[in-house]
């Protein structure tokens, strides 16, 4: 059975650029379209993979890069997210 491509995260990362950035929970889960209790999940570890629109939007919510939220780098056969220019 084919998996879909997920994307490890690095919890500690998002909370760090989370709090860099000024935000609650609560308003990075508004601004990338996922609920608080999913960035509480992400943060904390209980999660740590995500699917590659879900991570597209949080990583777009913080304007970070992929090398700082991202836990492994890209597979050669996997797209990468785009990065902002």
């Amino acid at each position: 059975m084919h998996q879909p491509p997920t994307f490890e995260v690095n919890g500690d990362a998002i909370r760090e650029e989370r709090m860099q950035a000024g935000l609650t929970q609560t308003e990075l889960a508004r601004k990338a379209g996922i609920s608080p209790r999913y960035v509480s999940h992400l943060e904390t570890g209980t999660r740590d993979r995500m699917g590659p629109k879900t991570y597209r939007r949080l990583r777009e919510a913080l304007q970070a890069p992929d090398s700082r939220i991202r836990r492994t780098p890209p597979r050669p056969t996997e797209d990468p997210p785009h990065e902002r220019q």
